[in-house]
């Protein structure tokens, strides 16, 4: 994990400020929230389908990168006095 934490840290002080306004702007899109709110809950019910599991724990994933990258964009910006 410290290797992905560096490389985001790298990742992050190459956003401009817009860029890393962008970032921490982002949400997923509706629909995208919907079908992880689906497999959540089929995982909830151990309903979830092999194929099912795997994209559940991709959107996981995702999230977590996500939400690293977003702390990191608004480091970056908190570090450039433009928060």
């Amino acid at each position: 994990m410290f290797a992905i934490d560096g490389i985001l840290d790298a990742l992050s002080r190459c956003l401009d400020a817009e860029s890393a306004g962008r970032v921490v702007d982002f949400e997923i899109d509706p629909e995208a929230q919907a079908r992880v709110s689906v497999l959540a809950k089929r995982a909830n019910e151990g309903l979830l389908t092999a194929e099912e599991r795997a994209e559940y724990e991709a959107f996981i994933n995702l999230d977590d990168f996500l939400s690293i990258l977003q702390l990191k964009a608004r480091r970056q910006l908190q570090t450039n006095g433009s928060s």
